[in-house]
């Protein structure tokens, strides 16, 4: 049996547990989600290195999931275009399913082996793109087959799972493999699964990005100012740089249309 359908013996009483009881039991097993992820992080040092290596070559990032695989994979490209400054074309997420499994679960999908293959071809997949298929399971048709065939056109390919030694382990260049362990609430992987799941897919996102010149020490120099909050933060960003203060920072920024780079190189030019 597959470890994140195995009953978890600390919480085989969960249906009893007071509310507090049960944040208590759930918070102590998301800790695993976090120790999990120490043995596999040179497997996922490997894959951000090789999605860098991609987007050297023009290559692009594809998130092939699932159900709530899916559904993360949609969310960490989303944040990619406004925290980097990339065309959302750069990094793309795809839910088995399409959109509307986002809000409405539409879980068998993930048992045809033809349509994640489709995705890909649509979107002309070529040898230079990296595919990260992502699977609690490991074993979801929907995303197995498409890193079978991103792998036989060249692509690099990396297996994200809970479950070592399945089938997508198997088929990808890349295996990261964290071992959650058992559900709090039986075989319900959007739990401690999910929760290693996000935590690699922002280390791959941004460890790529930072390796591909997207952040400057730790700051975001390609953050897009699209509302208020984010505004402030790209003036705060250009005064932790150039240390002037915040009034002349927004002029700068004003006359170079917003583009931090932009005015960190007009300040230079003074």
């Amino acid at each position: 049996m597959l470890r994140t359908e195995q009953r978890n013996e600390n919480t085989m009483n969960l249906d009893k547990m007071s509310p507090l009881e049960i944040v208590q039991a759930m918070n102590r097993e998301n800790a695993y989600s976090v120790a999990a992820l120490e043995p596999v992080l040179p497997q996922v040092a490997q894959a951000i290195e090789a999605i860098a290596e991609g987007f050297a070559k023009g290559g692009r990032l594809f998130y092939m999931g699932a159900g709530t695989s899916g559904r993360l994979a949609v969310a960490d490209a989303a944040e990619c275009p406004p925290t980097f400054g990339v065309p959302r074309e750069k990094v793309v997420g795809i839910c088995a399913g399409g959109m509307q499994t986002l809000i409405n679960a539409s879980e068998n999908i993930e048992d045809d082996p033809d349509r994640g293959v489709a995705e890909l071809k649509e979107l002309n997949l070529n040898a230079n793109d990296v595919v990260v298929g992502i699977s609690a399971s490991g074993g979801a048709a929907f995303v197995c087959k498409a890193v079978e065939y991103a792998k036989s056109i060249g692509c690099v390919t990396v297996a994200l799972t809970s479950n070592p030694g399945t089938k997508l382990t198997q088929v990808a260049d890349i295996a990261i493999a964290p071992d959650t362990g058992a559900e709090v609430l039986t075989g319900s992987t959007r739990l401690k699964a999910g929760n290693a799941q996000k935590m690699i897919l922002n280390m791959l996102s941004t460890g790529a990005m930072v390796r591909s010149g997207y952040v400057y020490e730790n700051m975001m120099i390609n953050l897009k100012p699209t509302n208020i909050k984010l505004r402030d933060r790209v003036v705060r960003i250009v005064r932790e740089i150039t240390e002037l203060e915040y009034a002349a920072c927004e002029d700068l920024l004003e006359r170079s249309n917003w583009v931090i780079k932009d005015a960190i190189r007009l300040w230079k030019e003074n």
